[in-house]
């Protein structure tokens, strides 16, 4: 264990998380108090510098997360989330991370950060330590190629052209609607989701200000708890991949593990949060588990992997054959997004139905250094590997190559 250096931690407060992870431990603790699991780090792209480099300030940035406990005033905010239960909120306010169950270690130039646990306590290390990892990056990468005023200044002049994209995008809306040709019928609305990618909390902070103050009629929350909080916007999130991964290790059959996920969640929120995420086994998968049971509790959708437009048509087809009218749902993309992307998308989609739009890395880390692409996924369940089939190749991820055959097996997906 490392010495908590002098330097003010990266992480303040425990609210510095995607709201989903409060939404997905509630179940958890509820239905499966007792799995444990395993959460590891992989780095996608190539860094400009190893972050094996990074290792011992990693170190100490954990042993300061690990001392900290949830206030008075956030467990308060919490509560008052009609969806967050008073048990969950006393849970909370026991909580504490234990340093022993996270690790971080080198091999060669792979940094390796392993978190193995109870999963009701090891699930939430994810956010913090991508986090963590990116602003000692950043940090460091700015301070080589010129120092970080330069690339806060760019990130400045890039979040004020993706305002005004917006804004004109609007105006042509409304133009489009006072002469009745093809003005939307569903709203442009989007969100920050870049807790995970950003370049760092500061610039995280400002970024979500600045929307909030400059664009209200288009901004309409985040996934970050703690800025919610502060700019009094909507938290915005539901579940993430391993929420449904973890029902593969649960003690249900294969086949069935979505539709367990899915009927566990609608016994917990019984109407709240109703975004369900598709890829984990891909959208043709999830739509064959997807009845019309589901899609009437549901509200919407999550795209994350795939193509946009041929992952929305499959939803609106899929709503169609049901006899679901899509103006009553609610499509939600969030998959690598950029301002241009989100409006075409909505372009595409809002006369026939409302759709959201989850901007990560493109809000919160645009300054002009590449991003980096790093991830902390769950890879066993109760000594069982879990696995995600993304419908984009590149984010399929299982370490056990026998399993994940058997799981393209079960759901008839080619290998």
């Amino acid at each position: 264990m490392s010495k908590v250096n002098s330097v003010v931690p990266i992480i303040g407060s425990l609210l510095e998380t995607d709201l989903y992870k409060f939404t997905m431990q509630q179940p958890m603790l509820h239905s499966m108090p007792t799995n444990q699991a395993e959460y590891r780090f992989v780095c996608r792209n190539q860094p400009e510098f190893p972050l094996t480099e990074l290792a011992g300030e990693v170190n100490a940035e954990l042993d300061a997360l690990c001392t900290l406990r949830f206030t008075e005033a956030e467990l308060a905010y919490l509560g008052g989330l009609r969806y967050l239960k008073s048990d969950y909120i006393d849970f909370l306010r026991l909580f504490q991370f234990q340093r022993r169950f996270i690790t971080v270690t080198t091999h060669g130039d792979t940094l390796s950060v392993v978190a193995k646990g109870p999963q009701v306590h090891v699930m939430g290390f994810e956010i913090y330590v991508l986090a963590i990892i990116n602003e000692l990056y950043f940090r460091r990468l700015a301070r080589l190629s010129g120092g970080q005023e330069e690339f806060l200044a760019e990130g400045r002049a890039r979040l004020q052209a993706k305002i005004a994209l917006i804004k004109d995008y609007q105006a042509a809306q409304g133009a489009a609607s006072a002469v009745a040709t093809s003005a939307a019928q569903h709203p442009f609305e989007f969100f920050d989701f870049g807790v995970r990618r950003r370049f760092s909390g500061a610039w995280q902070r400002e970024v979500v200000e600045t929307l909030a103050r400059e664009a209200p009629q288009f901004f309409k929350g985040t996934s970050n708890v703690l800025l919610a909080k502060a700019f009094q916007l909507v938290p915005i999130g539901t579940m993430a991949h391993e929420y449904l991964q973890t029902f593969q290790g649960t003690g249900v059959q294969l086949k069935g593990f979505q539709k367990a996920a899915l009927e566990t969640w609608v016994q917990e929120y019984r109407g709240d949060l109703g975004t369900a995420l598709t890829d984990v086994v891909g959208m043709d998968a999830f739509l064959a588990d997807f009845d019309l049971y589901f899609a009437k509790l549901f509200d919407g959708l999550r795209h994350d992997s795939g193509d946009p437009i041929v992952w929305g048509e499959k939803a609106l087809a899929h709503y169609a054959k049901l006899k679901i009218d899509a103006h009553a749902k609610r499509l939600v993309f969030s998959d690598g997004l950029d301002v241009p992307t989100a409006i075409e998308l909505h372009k595409h989609f809002a006369n026939r139905v409302a759709t959201g739009f989850g901007i990560g890395t493109n809000l919160s880390n645009d300054t002009g250094l590449r991003p980096l692409n790093i991830v902390m996924k769950l890879v066993s369940c109760n000594g069982q590997p879990t696995a995600k089939l993304s419908d984009t190749p590149g984010k399929t991820l299982c370490e056990d190559a026998t399993f994940l055959a058997y799981l393209r097996q079960v759901f008839h997906i080619a290998g």
